[in-house]
């Protein structure tokens, strides 16, 4: 694993992941590839929450992880992977709770907007998302402080020479720099609004 992603869900993961494939770093895990591959997922990250990880396992073959469910076991991920670089995506605090009140935190909240099949997917999302600081039930003022109480404890467990702290609105610039690759032409991809997540978890995406 070179690039662990830090960052919760709804700071511009989905870009990252993009980002991070771009720059040859990838294939990056983000919560998509746990949708697309259940059987084989969502049993290893149910272990996971259990305190039974098997990181070598989940990320056979990945070069890299961004998004839940990663982001919640950043502590774990550096002591399995101590020589990785570690990038945590931030953003505005009030924007980043409305974005998930609108979409992730609605979806675990509503287990009846998940097809049967899915469940075991939908009840691991909520263990992890929980256990990252969020549970079910928390107002505007609490996620937002959960938040920045998220950015805080990753600043805290990993060292500031592995560790960007990152806003994908700044391009490739700083991400480039600190992974120590040079900028492509492209344009940064920006991607996944709210309106593509629906369409993602839908599998219309």
């Amino acid at each position: 694993m070179q690039v662990i992603g830090t960052g919760v869900g709804r700071t511009g993961t989905y870009s990252l992941k993009l980002a991070i494939n771009q720059l040859g770093l990838g294939p990056c895990h983000h919560m998509e590839e746990v949708l697309l591959n259940p059987q084989t997922q969502v049993p290893l990250w149910a272990a996971a929450t259990g305190g039974k990880p098997d990181w070598p396992a989940i990320y056979a073959s990945y070069g890299s992880a961004v998004d839940w469910p990663t982001a919640g076991f950043f502590r774990e991920l550096h002591a399995a992977y101590p020589t990785a670089k570690f990038v945590l995506t931030v953003r505005n605090p009030e924007s980043w709770q409305a974005s998930f009140e609108e979409t992730i935190y609605k979806l675990l909240a509503l287990p009846d907007l998940v097809p049967e099949h899915a469940r075991p997917w939908h009840e691991m999302c909520v263990s992890v998302v929980a256990r990252t600081g969020f549970p079910l039930g928390l107002d505007a003022a609490a996620l937002r402080q959960r938040f920045e109480a998220h950015t805080e404890a990753v600043k805290a467990a990993i060292p500031a020479d592995q560790l960007l702290v990152y806003q994908v609105k700044e391009g490739w610039g700083p991400l480039c720099a600190f992974l120590g690759v040079p900028e492509p032409d492209a344009p940064f991809p920006r991607t996944n609004d709210r309106a593509e997540f629906w369409d993602r978890v839908s599998g219309k995406a």
